[in-house]
Formats: C-alpha cells, structure tokens, sequence
C-alpha cells in the first residue's frame, strides 16, 4: 500500500454552479449553491487514499465548527489526522467558487489558519514524513512550512512532489529538494519567466525550472494532458476525453494519483 504524507491546507468551499462566469462589477444570478470540504492539502489527500494509498495529513483548520467538521470527514475516509492542528488564533480556510456551464471556475480563497501553521508546530510531526513513500506539498500553507517538509522528506529519502499553486517565486533552494514538480501552464510561465501555453513553449518553461534544480517537470496543460520533462527529454501523455463537468481540483486529484502511481 502506498503511504503518501500530505502538508497542505484544509477548506470550506462554498461553489455555485453558473451558467456563465460574471465580469468584473457584473452579477449572474441563476445559480445553485454547494457546500463542500477542500482545500488542496485535503483534496490531494482524499485522492491518494480513494486510490488505495495509506495517508497521512499535518495541516492547520480552525478551532471551530468548519474545523472540526473537516477533521472528522477526514478521518471518516481513512486519513490519518494526528498532525491535522486546531488554531484559536484563526478561522478554518474558506474557498468561494464560481463554476460555468462548461466547467470552468474562479476561485477565491480566504487561507485563515491554513497562514497560521508554522514549522514549530509541524516538527513534532516529522515522524510522519520519515514514515512516507511519498511527500506531497502545495503552496497555501507558509513557504517556510514546505521548505521544512522537503527538507525532512530529502533527509530521509523520501521521493517528494510540489504542487507550486497558488503559484509564487520560489529559489533555487527549495526546487533542488523537489524531486516532482507539477505546475500548471499558467504556474509554469510564471516560474519561468516564459510562456508555456504550446507544448513547445511550456518544454522550454520546463527546461528552465529543471535547470533551476527541479528533479522532474510535470506541466498539467487542462484537457491537452501533460507534458512531464527531465533532463533531456520529455513525453507528452493526452488526456482522456471526457465532459467536464466542474474543473475544480482536478489538479489536485491528479497530484494523488500521480503520488499513489510514484510510490507503487
């Protein structure tokens, strides 16, 4: 069984389904409202452990009824939740979504305790990445977080992915302690400094953050699949065809497959 350790964040959403996305001062009524858990630290957690993995998750919530909620969930689906910590400095993070007709979505998050979490908090938990196959991090909880996790998953030897979203400049000292690094086009450009919008343009996004120190370059390009490069070479793999239906974490569902797929 893989055994995947997450450090990541952990939400409420609140999505409505539209029939269109609004323009800025514009409102769309029309729409139905859901409420669900996510955050991408849950989501990717979720993930591994609906594909088979054994999972562990160190994150922040609040110490409120939302934080609470997201706790029991994620012990109810298996996830083991000792490093999950309670801040009564902050809410639990809160996520507003709108998604269209065609699956597309914006998304605005308020991050709340998932800010709050700090190394000094985590590090009694490092036991659960010395325990992992697999680290997985993201980029909404403090950069001074990640850095710690990857560092502790490289002294252990344990193989670690970063998921660089919400997308932010990261120096050559972290990316050397990323062995998979699984940006979007969009974060791929911006990492780069270069578009990455074509499969050629986004080899050479790729080509940059290899050269920077990352182990592997994963750029998840929407419905045209994903382009994973290393070294010299790269390997475009198609998506399936399907209907979206709401893109929402579909980036995160991949980030669990891809560690459940890693680990096996």
């Amino acid at each position: 069984m893989p055994r995947v350790c997450v450090i990541g964040s952990a939400n409420v959403d609140y999505t409505v389904a539209l029939p269109r996305l609004p323009s800025p001062g514009e409102t769309v009524s029309g729409g139905t409202l859901l409420v669900n858990l996510g955050g991408k630290g849950a989501n990717q957690a979720v993930a591994a452990r609906r594909l088979g993995g054994e999972v562990r998750m160190i994150g922040c919530v609040g110490d409120d009824a939302d934080g609470r909620r997201i706790r029991e969930s994620l012990a109810a689906a298996g996830i083991g939740v000792d490093g999950l910590l309670a801040s009564r400095e902050a809410a639990t993070g809160t996520a507003l979504i709108m998604v269209d007709a065609q699956g597309r979505n914006q998304i605005a998050v308020a991050p709340g305790a998932n800010h709050h979490l700090t190394v000094e908090m985590v590090a009694p938990y490092a036991e659960s990445i010395a325990w992992a196959d697999i680290v997985a991090c993201q980029l909404e909880t403090p950069l001074a977080v990640v850095r710690w996790a990857l560092g502790e998953a490289r002294r252990h030897g344990v193989t670690t992915i970063l998921n660089p979203a919400p997308v932010q400049p990261l120096d050559a000292e972290i990316l050397a302690l990323v062995d998979f690094l699984t940006p979007n086009e969009h974060e791929a450009a911006r990492l780069a400094g270069i578009a990455a919008d074509t499969l050629e343009s986004a080899r050479a996004a790729a080509g940059r953050l290899l050269a920077l120190g990352a182990g592997a370059v994963l750029v998840t390009l929407g419905e045209r699949g994903v382009l994973a490069c290393g070294g010299d070479s790269a390997a475009h793999f198609p998506a399936f065809p399907v209907e979206a239906v709401d893109t929402t974490a579909a980036g995160d569902a991949f980030m669990g497959a891809l560690a459940c797929g890693l680990s096996g």
